[in-house]
């Protein structure tokens, strides 16, 4: 079995496992009534519709 030549530093061991903690953002989507930018799937919070019908009332 192959043995490793030198011991793998903390910096980059520590380096390696935090590409793992990268946050990205949420998808964001159009809405078609109000062209406002919404989440994809949810009803949209300016204007209140969700797949072509008024899901919730907007006061």
């Amino acid at each position: 079995m192959a043995v490793p030549k030198r011991k793998t530093s903390k910096a980059k061991s520590r380096s390696r496992r935090a590409s793992n903690w990268v946050l990205e953002l949420p998808a964001r989507s159009l809405c078609p009534q109000c062209n406002e930018s919404k989440v994809p799937h949810v009803v949209c919070p300016t204007c209140g519709w969700y797949k072509g019908r008024q899901a919730v009332e907007v006061g």
